[in-house]
Order: C-alpha cells, then sequence, then structure tokens
C-alpha cells in the first residue's frame, strides 16, 4: 500500500468514526454530559484509538464536545442561558442569511425548499422528531446555502451541529407535546417565508427569518424552564 493511499484510507475511517459519534450524539444513544472513553469507543466501533482520538478533536471544534484537561473529554450540556445566547446568534445568522438568499435564490432551491416543506407537514408527533428534525435542518440549510455568503454558511452549519444534542436534553420536559419546532404555526412561518423568498423581498424574508427563529427560542426555553 502507497502512503497516499494509506493517508486517504485513515482520513475515511476518521470521518467515518466522526460521522458515527456525531449520529450517536444526535440520535440520543450518547447523552449531554455523558463522558467518552477512546477505549470503549474504539471498541464498540472496531476501529484503533486513534480516529476516536481525531474524531474527539474534530467534535471539540464543532461545539459537539467539551474537552477537560487531566479529565478528558465529555458531550456538551448547555443551560438555558447557553441556549438563549444561541437562539439570540442564530436568529441574528440566519435573518441576514435569508435577506442575502432574498436576492440570490434559484427557482430550483424554490422547488427545493417547497418540496422540502410539503414533507415536513407529515410529522407533527414527538416521537417522529428524528425523521422532523433533518428535515427541518435541511430547510434551513437550502436558505443559508442560497444566501451565498460562505462565512454564515460556515457559522450556521457549526451552529446547528450542537442543536440536536441541545434538543436531547430537555427532552423529557417536551414528550408530551409537540417539539418547539414540530408545531404547525412553523409550518406557516416556513411557507410566509418561501413566498418572501420567491417575491424576492430582502427586508420581509430578514424580519420573518428572525421571528421564526426566535419564536422556537421561546417555546425551548420555557419547556428547559418549566414555564407554561
Amino acid at each position: 500500500m502507497t502512503d497516499s493511499l494509506a493517508s486517504d484510507n485513515h482520513k475515511q475511517l476518521r470521518g467515518w468514526v466522526a460521522d458515527r459519534l456525531r449520529a450517536d450524539i444526535h440520535e440520543g444513544r450518547i447523552q449531554p454530559g455523558e463522558w467518552l472513553r477512546q477505549e470503549r469507543l474504539a471498541q464498540e466501533y472496531g476501529v484503533s484509538q486513534m480516529p476516536v482520538r481525531e474524531a474527539f478533536k474534530a467534535l471539540v471544534a464543532e461545539g459537539l464536545l467539551e474537552q477537560y484537561p487531566y479529565r478528558g473529554v465529555r458531550v456538551v450540556e448547555l443551560s438555558s442561558d447557553d441556549v438563549e445566547d444561541l437562539y439570540a446568534t442564530r436568529s441574528f445568522l440566519e435573518s441576514r442569511a435569508a435577506r442575502a438568499a432574498a436576492l440570490n435564490i434559484t427557482d430550483e432551491e424554490i422547488r427545493e425548499l417547497k418540496e422540502i416543506q410539503t414533507e415536513l407537514t407529515t410529522y407533527s408527533q414527538p416521537e417522529q422528531a428524528n425523521f422532523y428534525r433533518p428535515l427541518n435542518r435541511n430547510f434551513h440549510q437550502v436558505i443559508a446555502d442560497a444566501s451565498r455568503r460562505p462565512y454564515l454558511i460556515r457559522a450556521l452549519n457549526q451552529m446547528w451541529e450542537i442543536f440536536p444534542a441541545m434538543l436531547w436534553n430537555i427532552l423529557p420536559l417536551t414528550t408530551s407535546s409537540s417539539l418547539p419546532e414540530m408545531v404547525e404555526p412553523d409550518w406557516e412561518e416556513h411557507k410566509a417565508l418561501i413566498e418572501a423568498l420567491e417575491n424576492h423581498d430582502p427586508g420581509l424574508c430578514e424580519k420573518l427569518a428572525r421571528e421564526h427563529i426566535e419564536k422556537a427560542g421561546k417555546k425551548l426555553l420555557a419547556a428547559m424552564r418549566g414555564n407554561p
């Protein structure tokens, strides 16, 4: 095996381990606040410890894991204050992305948003969260990509990686009702945003995106803080 081929295989393995670990966190098999051990995960994933160690570094950089000197690595666990800050930041970034998207979005991207929105309306129950969340992220991702603003897209990608773990953290508080971004008003908000994008109205797109994220944040914070 050549050095180049060995290097490529190592990168693929490192990426596979990072993807597997990320999915285990997003889907709740590994919980927020849980400490991770290289040895155990290497054995579970059937790999050596090196790609696990490198996957830890990648997910720490994403903000999904936290590194503690002399103690190890654990899954990030967000407080209500953290969530409030994240949603405030997300509303600012996504509203800017929506404003830029209004000027740059293509007809093909509009069609894609409509198709995603149609599929989203088929999921509304808490037990369907694993189906809804990736679609919902894809909806917001299309808008971000349509902004053609690389920095905004990178910043939002990093932030979105944190949200599934955070949602699992408060899942026991929300299992009796729909999750914050799984309710009918959100569908209507999505439809209004699509229409504003189709009309290439930057000011309205910015306003609708900001209000949409702020409302979702308030619902989640209310659930976390035990408010009705």
